[in-house]
């Protein structure tokens, strides 16, 4: 019998395997702050998950104030700082743990794909239990652009040595469907970002679920299965 080949999983990391979305939120809005630019905290939600630099231009266009490089470094400096403050506080998002490894047990393959650096992803990876130096993880330092371009997830299934095509890409955000659907990789949307199901279907997502352990419940239905099935 011919087989074929298992889907790989790309997950994002912020709001898809650790609930980390509202102290990223809270941390933008201290860097804007120390800045003297007043945004309203929705509107930062709204961008969480985008690239840190498209999200600066997105919000200062916003709020009508102009941004040199000079500022855009210290607006990026300053929310690196602020975040990685409230690390401590955050955990992994119901059933995260679970899922990656029962992904990791079954032989399936799986990476990170996010657009936040290595000096706000490390701690937090630290946290998940995930060694980059054993599970392919791509952050924002590594590719040209960042969300919703498709980079990081080219980037990820490369890594793993698998086609796009056969990927599945995890995210919490419309920027993660979006830049899914520029991959051409599938795209699941899990609700523990902030997103509506309506929003992330409109913007690709072909299935919602709430968190990583309501996807892991029906991760046979999304072409999660062992080796031997």
């Amino acid at each position: 019998m011919l087989g074929s080949p298992p889907t790989a999983f790309l997950f994002d990391l912020d709001g898809t395997l650790v609930d980390s979305v509202y102290e990223h939120v809270l941390a933008w809005q201290e860097a804007l702050d120390s800045e003297g630019i007043s945004l309203s905290v929705w509107r930062i939600h709204r961008r969480i998950g985008m690239s840190g630099g498209l999200m600066m231009n997105v919000l200062l266009r916003e709020s009508g104030i102009a941004i040199d490089e000079a500022r855009a470094e210290r607006l990026r400096r300053a929310h690196a700082a602020a975040y990685n403050r409230r690390s401590g506080m955050i955990r992994p998002l119901p059933g995260a743990r679970e899922l990656v490894a029962w992904l990791t047990a079954s032989s399936i393959p799986w990476a990170i794909a996010t657009s936040g650096r290595m000096e706000t992803a490390g701690p937090v990876l630290e946290m998940l239990g995930v060694d980059p130096a054993r599970v392919p993880v791509v952050t924002r330092d590594l590719v040209r652009y960042a969300k919703p371009d498709p980079d990081l997830f080219l980037a990820a299934a490369d890594k793993l040595g698998v086609p796009i095509e056969q990927s599945t890409v995890v995210g919490d955000a419309v920027w993660d469907m979006l830049a899914a659907r520029r991959a051409r990789a599938l795209g699941i949307g899990l609700l523990s970002g902030g997103y509506s199901e309506d929003e992330l279907e409109r913007a690709g997502a072909y299935r919602v679920f709430e968190d990583p352990a309501d996807l892991l419940r029906h991760i046979d239905e999304v072409g999660g299965r062992r080796a031997s099935m």
